[in-house]
């Protein structure tokens, strides 16, 4: 299946006291790369979490975000931390001295502050299953969420090749007739010109000018390079760094043709093929 870089999973995780919110990102990227947003409490499962995501995708700007939400226990009154609420004040009436003009801490500031409500934190050794289970369960998500993108994107592509083919298949055989009314016309104007000139040098020279502009070699290497990039689609394995590659040499094989061109036909489909290949490509960068 053919993996677009771009996606998006949300997922929660009730647990007992708590719950866990995981979202995960992805965009389109040259290499594999990944930030964390994790909670304070989550902080210690970050390599774990790392390698769970690693071992799923090869490429793209991975953004991994988990909250955890605790919740007060049913007939358990919630309490304060005295020392650090002693603390604030200290710190607040010190601080107004250098600063006398503003305002003061409100009981809404105070209660925000982390670590005045004092919660039973939940040790990471009994989240360490909860949050891996969750993560796979997001990775399948975001998964499905990149298939189904770059499906959308394997069909583009297929269709733009097939166009290719269309093109290839239409000035392949215009090509001998091409050549030699454009070689028939250079020696009229040749004769014209250097009527004194030995006819066999001219012969020669129009036979080698003709192995030059001759373009059935680019068109060959178009349609094998159009077959690989069937075969890539068609694979399971990572495609957009081999994918962006082709686009490369279709690209090339596309220029010499409209440089050796000695029609309009030729020049027109040259031209044709460049935008098409270029369609192509765009949509290559956001292939894993």
């Amino acid at each position: 299946m053919t993996f677009s870089m771009t996606g998006f999973a949300a997922l929660e995780q009730p647990l007992d006291n708590a719950t866990l919110i995981l979202e995960l990102r992805a965009v389109n990227s040259r290499y594999l790369d990944l930030h964390f947003k994790l909670d304070e409490n989550l902080r210690s499962l970050e390599p774990s979490i790392r390698e769970l995501i690693s071992a799923q995708l090869s490429r793209g700007k991975i953004e991994c975000k988990i909250n955890l939400i605790q919740r007060v226990q049913a007939g358990k009154a919630m309490q304060l931390d005295d020392a650090l609420m002693q603390q604030l004040a200290a710190m607040q009436e010190k601080a107004r001295l250098n600063f006398p003009q503003s305002s003061q801490l409100t009981i809404a500031d105070i209660l925000r502050w982390p670590g005045v409500v004092i919660n039973d934190v939940i040790g990471t050794d009994t989240l360490i299953d909860d949050v891996k289970k969750l993560v796979q369960n997001g990775l399948k998500d975001l998964n499905a969420s990149r298939g189904r993108e770059g499906e959308k994107l394997k069909t583009l592509v297929l269709e733009r090749l097939s166009q290719i083919e269309s093109l290839v298949t239409k000035v392949k055989p215009l090509l001998p007739a091409l050549t030699k009314e454009y070689q028939a016309k250079l020696e009229s104007k040749l004769q014209e010109s250097l009527k004194n000139i030995d006819q066999e040098r001219i012969a020669q020279e129009l036979v080698l000018f003709a192995q030059r502009i001759d373009v059935d070699e680019e068109l060959t290497r178009l349609t094998a390079h159009v077959s690989e990039v069937k075969r890539i689609l068609n694979s399971d394995a990572p495609a957009g760094k081999r994918l962006d590659f082709l686009m490369q040499e279709l690209n090339r094989e596309a220029n010499t043709l409209g440089s050796k061109s000695v029609s309009v036909q030729t020049t027109q489909v040259s031209m044709e093929l460049k935008v098409l290949i270029e369609q192509m490509r765009e949509q290559i960068q956001n292939i894993e």
